[in-house]
């Protein structure tokens, strides 16, 4: 799980990374899920709470910048 004070301090273009690769995961983690292979389950919560914490924080940025 990544804090968001972790993430506060990364660049743009470092959150946009962090962000396609969480979503390839959360992508591979539901394809396990469908084929009964995932081992912990947990991690598809922890995954899309990243994704949402990066997204969060994204359009925070992209307000204030429009200010």
């Amino acid at each position: 799980m990544t804090k968001a004070t972790d993430l506060r301090q990364k660049t743009d273009d470092q959150l946009t990374e962090e962000l396609g690769n969480l979503k390839r995961e959360a992508f591979n983690l539901r394809f396990q899920a469908a084929t009964q292979q995932l081992e912990k389950a947990s991690r598809v919560k922890e995954v899309r709470r990243d994704i949402a914490r990066i997204k969060t924080l994204q359009a925070e940025r992209s307000r204030s910048a429009a200010k």
